[in-house]
């Protein structure tokens, strides 16, 4: 923090020089070559003269209030009275300070959104297969996370992934998961190194996970869950819809991970489909219940995700167009 020399004479100057005796104090010319991570203290007046681009505490004599609310619209953090400093400034300060970090932080919100939405992969087709997804976070940042790629001419691998908790950093992760972008070969090897690297780093955080690979050749789909729910659906035309349930564990909780693997055989017209927990939000009831009304709502085409949710909405659809 730094205290402005203030260009006018002021009769409280001397006791602002005592309370603010261990800020470095800096000349009014030299303002513009400030640092704009640190907060400065400074007269009103000269603020609104010189305008700095700084975060500012601005004080004000008593008769000034309008000055004082024009350096507020001007951007000022906090407004003081010269009169009538406060006697512990530092206390004040400090509040000031972690505020302003604090609105920082949420100013940067929607550029890391938009850089976490870049990472995402297009929506595509390869060949008679159709990749479709919708990614709908619950603030600016989601801990849901969808990728796929080609491994080689007849496979894709895919995955969708579900960060414990909320936040920056579960958000963060995700950022971490797009780093795997054609890096692994298969859903064992996805699924495994990423177990690896949780405990290793000690993160804290457990992510659930469905992996997969689709064979484009054979028309053959197999599959593997890492403790997520909901669990992966089957759709095919004029079939009872398929569930694939899984007793696995999270990823980031053991060594000894032991994974369920399934086969889907993909006929003409059919989808499969995986989602985070947020999907069952728009439902009612027990967790069951919110899931029996997803999967009838999936299988007639007319699942519509709200505008506002409360929980990161994921959900990847793998569709074998119709012949």
């Amino acid at each position: 923090m730094y205290f402005v020399y203030p260009s006018r004479e002021l009769r409280q100057l001397d006791k602002a020089l005592t309370l603010f005796a261990d800020i470095e104090w800096v000349k009014l010319t030299l303002v513009n070559m400030c640092d704009p991570n640190q907060i400065y203290i400074a007269d009103v007046l000269d603020f609104l003269t010189h305008q700095w681009p700084c975060p500012t505490v601005v004080i004000a004599r008593e008769h000034e209030g309008a000055a004082l609310s024009e350096a507020w619209q001007k951007g000022a953090l906090a407004g003081w009275i010269w009169e009538d400093l406060p006697e512990q400034p530092f206390d004040k300060l400090q509040q000031i300070e972690a505020q302003y970090k604090r609105n920082q932080d949420s100013r940067d919100l929607p550029t890391a959104a938009e850089l976490q939405q870049r990472l995402l992969p297009t929506p595509e087709q390869f060949r008679q297969y159709n990749f479709q997804y919708l990614f709908q976070p619950s603030a600016y940042l989601s801990g849901d996370w969808i990728d796929f790629w080609q491994v080689n001419d007849d496979q894709i691998l895919f995955y969708l992934a579900d960060v414990s908790g909320h936040g920056v950093t579960s958000s963060l992760l995700t950022s971490w998961l797009a780093g795997f972008h054609k890096r692994a070969h298969s859903p064992e090897h996805l699924i495994l190194k990423l177990n690896e690297m949780l405990i290793k780093e000690n993160i804290e955080k457990h992510i659930t996970m469905i992996a997969g690979m689709l064979d484009l050749k054979q028309n053959q789909l197999r599959c593997i869950n890492a403790g997520h729910f909901p669990p992966a659906i089957y759709i095919a035309p004029n079939q009872d819809p398929v569930v694939f349930n899984s007793s696995s564990f999270p990823l980031g909780l053991t060594e000894d991970l032991k994974i369920d693997e399934i086969t889907v055989e993909m006929q003409s017209g059919s989808q499969f489909i995986l989602c985070s927990d947020g999907a069952l939000e728009p439902y009612k009831g027990g967790i069951n219940e919110q899931f029996q009304q997803l999967l009838n709502d999936l299988s007639q085409k007319s699942f519509n995700p709200p505008i506002q949710v409360n929980d990161d909405i994921a959900m990847l659809k793998i569709i074998h167009a119709s012949n």
